[in-house]
């Protein structure tokens, strides 16, 4: 690859070869990169982890035109041509998020219809009075936390953004104190790189899904599961990994650096956190580069060839603030962006994720009224991941204040008033007294109990 002229690279990339898009220096400047990308044209080769090359699309047009157009470009990762051919690294991280599953994300043509209709039929059925609530009980547990017990400061990526998230989709998927304990520390291993994590989710929600075939309930993973789609335990498996960690992690995103914005001296007071989250979504988009594309036929994009079967993915990062938008930015709806995609695989959970992520910010305004970050929003740092555009850390200070739970949230959750009563299938003992239950679900639903 050729340097263009009056293009500088971006810091520690090569003016020649493959863009690395990952590391320190990806993640100390990511804008820097997608801007030298766009002087490639509408799309570049970029590794996006070791030894693992993709075409990587930039322009906000060929997104879309590629997002649109399923018959051209699939989903299905089994067509990978440098994994059917060995080339990409077995412990490769870039293998979790790309090799393929049987769920909706990766499907196509029919078996994407009806996976995609069970998710999309199981979410609408979520009432939104009930999500904001489930939310408020979340966030203000994990403000409990971290305000009376770190003498007004706190670092809200870790103590907030992260597990808030997990708790409501733990709440949400109906799962008993001991299973969500297990799917919370599953879900955080996956993304944090630790052994075994993977086998630690799918146990959890093989129970959860045994569990609720024997006791159904008013929860999502019931809802799920009685759809006319007449989903498998096996697939019901994977649509609630992709429901987990397709939304958990965006959604600590968005939460972190919405807060971050409106906490900071240039957000302008008075505008409402719904403007932050849609700045976030255009600005700072929570998939950055992701959606990965197998082109059923050799394809052009912007002079170049891209054989077929070689991944395409979407920087939903760059095409958002593709400089080309700039001039119809102010004429496109605020929905016009790509951060939850477009076309037939656009995000299921797209409306479910914005009120969580408004609920979440405005719940911490309203408990922490004085609450200010403690750095420069210029300052801060992004995980060095090509993933997902999230802050390494979020360091605040407010007044401690007490929050306990409302007689609304001990009455509203479900779980918390059968966790009693409804139980996953006891898990073979190493010996000893059992355990005590002390997961972060565990201790959440004790608090909302008030006990």
């Amino acid at each position: 690859m050729q340097q263009q002229p009056g293009i500088e690279p971006p810091p520690g990339c090569p003016a020649h070869g493959k863009i690395p898009l990952y590391g320190p220096r990806f993640g100390s400047d990511p804008d820097g990169h997608y801007a030298h990308l766009r002087g490639l044209g509408p799309s570049a080769p970029v590794d996006i982890a070791p030894g693992v090359e993709v075409e990587l699309v930039t322009s906000y047009d060929a997104a879309l035109y590629i997002l649109q157009n399923p018959a051209s470009f699939v989903r299905d990762s089994r067509r990978w041509n440098a994994l059917n051919e060995g080339r990409v690294p077995e412990d490769s991280p870039a293998l979790p998020m790309l090799a393929y599953r049987p769920n909706a994300l990766m499907s196509d043509g029919a078996a994407h219809a009806r996976l995609r209709q069970a998710v999309t039929d199981s979410l609408a059925s979520v009432n939104e009075l009930q999500l904001v609530r489930q939310t408020q009980a979340s966030a203000d547990y994990l403000i409990s936390r971290f305000s009376s017990e770190r003498m007004g400061q706190a670092e809200l990526m870790a103590e907030y953004a992260q597990p808030l998230p997990l708790l409501v989709f733990s709440d949400l998927f109906g799962c008993p104190p001991e299973i969500g304990d297990r799917v919370i520390a599953g879900i955080t291993g996956l993304f944090s790189g630790s052994a075994g994590a993977d086998q630690l989710v799918a146990e959890a929600l093989n129970e959860l899904i045994a569990l609720k075939r024997r006791n159904p309930g008013d929860d999502l993973t019931t809802r799920l599961m009685q759809h006319s789609a007449q989903l498998s335990d096996e697939e019901m498996l994977h649509q609630l990994i992709t429901l987990l960690s397709g939304g958990t992690t965006p959604l600590s995103a968005m939460i972190g650096t919405a807060s971050a914005l409106i906490l900071g001296e240039e957000w302008q007071s008075g505008l409402p956190v719904e403007d932050a989250v849609t700045q976030v979504l255009w600005n700072y988009a929570p998939i950055a580069n992701y959606a990965a594309h197998y082109p059923t036929h050799d394809v052009e994009l912007g002079g170049r060839v891209v054989k077929a079967n070689d991944p395409v993915l979407i920087s939903f990062a760059a095409a958002n603030t593709d400089p080309r938008l700039a001039e119809h930015r102010e004429q496109l709806s605020a929905k016009a962006h790509l951060a939850f995609g477009a076309g037939p695989h656009a995000c299921p959970a797209k409306d479910p994720a914005f009120v969580i992520a408004v609920t979440a910010v405005e719940t911490l305004l309203n408990r922490l009224p004085d609450i200010e970050v403690r750095m420069p929003f210029k300052d801060l740092s992004w995980v060095p991941a090509p993933w997902s555009r999230s802050l390494v850390a979020l360091p605040v200070r407010f007044t401690p204040r007490i929050v306990v739970p409302t007689a609304a949230q001990k009455a509203e959750s479900p779980v918390a008033a059968s966790a009693g009563q409804v139980t996953a299938t006891p898990r073979p003992s190493m010996g000893g007294a059992p355990k005590p239950k002390t997961g972060l679900f565990s201790r959440f639903l004790a608090w909302t109990r008030g006990e």
